[in-house]
């Protein structure tokens, strides 16, 4: 997650702010409204985020060719990976299903944008991920397909893009719910924690399918 999604945080609170146009918050009883401590609020133009408006649309066009796993592409033998592990763990519990699908996203290697498209910021869907590996938000996006094909609500996930205050850094996880809490996907560990534990995250912005949130502190 790179400087620039930070740049559009500000630049898109700011806009929302002088423009004096409040977006409804979502309901206070919603598990997410208090994520990490922080007041979320919903916004209505998903074209600030046009990275993930292009994963959106790259994931159900990609077109995956026939080969096999020793060749230097991602094709149907890798995907068939894939989906050969989410078929296998369709029977486990609901835990269960959030900690297999962390565990085999986290396995992937961590790359840099750069090394791998040349760019400074790229978000890869799940096929290109698989393959090339990536950094935060590649492995929750991957992590937010994997849950939709096991039957998870879109409204039941989040990609979170937040600020970690230890590292100093940009940073990004897959937020879940579970009905009374928050669980988190975070490829910089195996464990699934609710966001309760993680006081080090501060949230800026967080996105599922069709909707779009601020987080704002507490006033």
């Amino acid at each position: 997650m790179k400087t620039r999604n930070l740049i559009l945080f500000y630049l898109c609170l700011s806009a929302l702010t002088i423009m004096l146009i409040p977006a409804p918050a979502c309901p206070a009883a919603t598990t997410f409204h208090n994520l990490f401590g922080y007041h979320d609020s919903r916004q209505r133009n998903m074209s600030y985020l046009p990275q993930w408006l292009s994963v959106l649309e790259r994931h159900l066009r990609y077109d995956v060719p026939e080969g096999n796993c020793t060749e230097s592409f991602f094709n149907s033998c890798h995907l068939n990976n894939w989906l050969s592990f989410l078929d296998s763990i369709k029977s486990l519990s609901r835990s269960g299903q959030l900690a297999a699908v962390n565990r085999y996203a986290n396995k992937k290697k961590y790359v840099l944008d750069i090394t791998n498209y040349g760019m400074e910021d790229y978000w890869a869907i799940a096929k290109e991920f698989l393959y090339n590996g990536g950094d935060c938000e590649d492995y929750s996006i991957t992590k937010f397909f994997s849950l939709r094909w096991l039957g998870f609500r879109p409204d039941d996930l989040r990609i979170v893009i937040l600020q970690d205050t230890n590292l100093q850094v940009p940073h990004a996880v897959l937020a879940v719910s579970t009905g009374n809490d928050v669980l988190i996907l975070d490829n910089q560990t195996q464990q699934v924690l609710s966001h309760r534990q993680i006081v080090h995250y501060v949230p800026l912005y967080s996105v599922n399918e069709t909707k779009w949130w601020l987080h704002i502190p507490p006033m």
